[in-house]
């Protein structure tokens, strides 16, 4: 009887022995795979849909449909679908940017500079006019009130797009900065929200001076949005570097060669006109040092202003 329940102990104890064998070895096997698994920062990425973001600089409804080409053809370079997007203002651009929502974005010089200190983003082309990947602002008066100078500026209302913009705000305040004037001291600074409602403000006189890209001013001239007999130029800014087109960094490198290649090889001039550009040619980050350089000038809070 002894033996029989000494035998019984016995085979207990050789199978809870086998079951922590077990349960060492699933546990092993589990901890080694965990182990294995790529991390999310090495996980590169390869979406079937690309969602390219378009700067708001006049209403959403017309870039997008300006921008319909551009849509086709990254769709037949790339082999995957393309969704267009333009948000409200610069600051909800560089807000969704941050977030990884946007695997294209075509940034302004200064909304680039935010959105980079707050998103995984690289810059890979600049369009470019002439031969020259650089652009220039213009400070423009209203002709029936006579403001053709800066001087001419003082103690009115000067309109500027975006805060976050680089040629309808950062630069053209510089600009008056340089001659003495300063917002709030020697004029009134408002916001319009983008380069089309600058021009419109100040040629219907609703703003007695305003600022914008000189490409973008041109345009709306040609189209006939502003008639040129009521609005005066006062000053062209010297060039700054273009607007860069940024993917993100976390995209499969075949994938980001891919992007940057149906880029510069874009030659399609009814694609290229909304960006009033001949092409597109390759660029880094350090070309908008520049930039940096003029915010610091102004004494710009880049974190408040990418809010």
């Amino acid at each position: 009887m002894l033996s029989l329940i000494l035998k019984k102990n016995f085979l207990i104890v050789v199978f809870l022995a086998w079951l922590g064998l077990v349960s060492c070895s699933n546990s092993n096997t589990q901890t080694s795979s965990t182990e294995n698994q790529p991390t999310q920062a090495d996980i590169k990425a390869n979406p079937d849909k690309l969602v390219v973001a378009l700067l708001p600089d006049e209403s959403a409804a017309t870039v997008i449909q300006n921008n319909k080409g551009l849509e086709t053809y990254l769709e037949n370079k790339l082999s995957k679908d393309i969704e267009l997007f333009v948000s409200t203002d610069y600051s909800s651009m560089i807000e969704v940017a941050s977030k990884g929502r946007l695997d294209l974005a075509y940034f302004g010089p200064l909304s680039y500079v935010l959105a980079k200190t707050k998103s995984n983003i690289e810059p890979f082309a600049a369009l470019e006019k002439d031969g020259k990947t650089t652009y220039q602002a213009l400070v423009i008066g209203n002709a029936e009130s006579g403001i053709d100078s800066y001087e001419k500026i003082e103690g009115k209302v000067m309109a500027y797009g975006d805060q976050a913009s680089t040629s309808s705000h950062l630069i053209p305040k510089s600009m008056l900065m340089e001659k003495g004037l300063k917002p709030g001291e020697n004029y009134e600074e408002v916001f319009a929200g983008a380069h089309d409602a600058v021009a419109v403000a100040v040629a219907n006189g609703k703003a007695q001076a305003g600022g914008l890209s000189k490409p973008i001013f041109t345009a709306l001239v040609e189209r006939g949005t502003i008639d040129k007999n009521k609005v005066i130029i006062i000053a062209e800014s010297k060039p700054f570097p273009q607007y860069p087109w940024t993917m993100r960094s976390d995209l499969e490198p075949e994938l980001k060669a891919q992007i940057q290649q149906a880029f510069l090889e874009l030659e399609d001039e009814a694609i290229l006109k909304p960006f009033k550009a001949d092409g597109f040619q390759s660029i880094t980050d350090e070309d908008y040092n520049v930039v940096r350089d003029l915010g610091k000038l102004l004494d710009l809070d880049f974190a408040e202003l990418s809010k």
